[in-house]
């Protein structure tokens, strides 16, 4: 019988603690980015890194896992779930131990490319093992611990990495993964299905399709961090654009044409698929900008701690979790294209709502728009998941799971860059236009920067020296002006998933609620 059989005729406590260790694995993998950024202040110091080399700390690691989440398919058929992120897991400890015991830049980078590497065959396993463990009635259920746990990674992210850095070193930040790592590896090899590894696929490895995948896809993300910088019209940026292109088109040409291809772009074909796919990049590209933007904003703006801004972020998770069950229940009964578009909807209002705060906005302000948030995101996340993958057969979810997430981050690396874009060549304007309404004596300009009215004349500011006394408020007041713009423009964004949602095709369910 096969592992979908067996998971038809009964999802027994083994499976679900078995999806727990999958959860694990992906919590780990997520959180892993967002806690080390709080600290990497105290790293560069600890391992004197030259500050123009910080950031590859981080991007050698979303690199490494954008380059290993597409070869879920491949590595799964070769290794079988089970052992994929057994080895996986364990991999993502000992690269973690290594990261802890780095004595120089070199080494940390290694450690760290290999610990993305790792994390990246973690991540899409829990979405092919929805629809591959669970029959369809549970199906929901399952998607909506997975949600949950791909979105409060990166929310309790700031909170535990600034907790961890204020209470204990930097090291602590990789060794924290050691004892969970042990636990989801254990409970996978002992739960999981036990299925036939089938070494002999490595025979059918393209490498030349593989190598041009990973400097397509690694291009594209050094390009993606650059261009804010340097420049959307930069040489490097332009050039490393025409080789993502390049590559990126000749892996498609020649993995379309192999009759074993290195991943199944063939998938495509589906148009609930493809669909799912461009709904997975929107919410990708709102998630990850909101993800972003907040703790920007009260770290650059409101001045506090990382840990600090990690509790006011909880809000988003604590909502998300309370409307799980209404989200399971409605997605079992409703169309899953209106749902979709209810959700998008909702999470572009909660979005836009962020475009208006103010210097003086905290976390009182910020409370409502995370709750809007919070409330939707299981909406983007439960009936994209099921247009997407669950009318696939089932040995081919493994490698549309690698396609879907993949999307996922492209949309948040793209989000990135924007925002980037928007507050660097933005921030100058607004300060520009602060400056002049508060030279003619404008009073809402006064009241947005924080100077109090007494300080101004009918005919601008008083004192030949107040333009220097207030230029580090009309700086912060043009970072948020900034910071508004980028909200929006996530907001906008997001409201393009309503384009796409109408053109998919309806979900059919058998009586006991599997999709045909």
């Amino acid at each position: 019988m096969s592992t979908h059989a067996r998971s038809i005729a009964a999802a027994t406590a083994s499976t679900w603690f078995g999806f727990a260790a999958l959860c694990i694995g992906m919590f780990m993998a997520i959180l892993d980015v967002q806690i080390v950024s709080t600290s990497l202040p105290n790293i560069q110091n600890a391992l004197d890194i030259d500050p123009d080399q910080m950031s590859w700390i981080q991007t050698a690691y979303l690199i490494a896992e954008v380059v290993a989440i597409p070869l879920n398919g491949f590595l799964t058929r070769t290794l079988t779930m089970r052992w994929l992120f057994v080895c996986g897991i364990i991999l993502f400890t000992l690269a973690s131990v290594g990261c802890a015991l780095s004595g120089d830049f070199s080494e940390l980078l290694a450690w760290r490319i290999l610990q993305g590497l790792a994390g990246g065959a973690l991540i899409p396993l829990i979405f092919s093992a929805v629809f591959i463990l669970f029959p369809g009635n549970l199906q929901g259920i399952a998607t909506t611990a997975a949600g949950v746990v791909a979105v409060m990674a990166p929310t309790v992210g700031p909170m535990v990495g600034g907790w961890i850095t204020e209470a204990y070193s930097w090291h602590w930040l990789f060794l924290i993964n050691v004892i969970p790592g042990i636990v989801a590896a254990g409970l996978a090899a002992t739960l999981l299905p036990r299925e036939t590894t089938k070494f002999q696929e490595i025979r059918t490895l393209d490498v030349m399709s593989l190598l041009m995948m990973a400097i397509g896809l690694a291009a594209m993300e050094i390009g993606l961090k650059e261009a804010p910088k340097r420049g959307w019209t930069d040489g490097i940026v332009l050039g490393l654009a025409v080789v993502s292109a390049a590559t990126l088109a000749g892996f498609v040409r020649r993995t379309w044409r192999n009759k074993v291809p290195l991943v199944n772009l063939r998938n495509f074909k589906e148009l609930n698929f493809t669909i799912g796919c461009a709904l997975s990049f929107i919410l990708g590209f709102g998630l990850f900008g909101s993800v972003y933007l907040m703790p920007l904003f009260l770290a650059y703006v409101r001045g506090h701690s990382a840990f600090t801004i990690g509790t006011m972020m909880l809000a988003t998770g604590v909502a998300q979790i309370l409307v799980a069950p209404i989200a399971v229940f409605l997605e079992q009964r409703m169309d899953a294209r209106v749902l979709t578009a209810i959700g998008y909807a909702v999470f572009a209002i909660g979005l836009g709502c962020s475009a208006f705060q103010t210097p003086a906005t905290d976390g009182d302000g910020m409370f409502w728009p995370q709750i809007i948030r919070g409330v939707a995101i299981m909406f983007c996340i439960l009936p994209p998941t099921r247009l997407a993958l669950g009318n696939l057969p089932h040995h081919r979810i493994p490698d549309a799971s690698g396609l879907f997430n993949l999307m996922r981050n492209l949309g948040g690396a793209l989000s990135l860059a924007l925002i980037d874009t928007v507050i660097y060549s933005r921030a100058a304007t607004h300060g520009l236009e602060l400056a002049n309404g508060l030279l003619i004596g404008d009073a809402k300009t006064a009241a947005f920067v924080g100077i109090p009215l007494d300080q101004l004349r009918g005919d601008g500011m008083a004192g030949a020296g107040a333009e220097v006394m207030f230029s580090p408020l009309v700086a912060k007041a043009a970072l948020v002006q900034s910071i508004n713009d980028a909200w929006a423009m996530i907001a906008l964004i997001t409201l393009v998933s309503l384009i796409v949602v109408p053109f998919a095709r309806p979900i059919k369910r058998d009586p006991h609620g599997v999709a045909t």
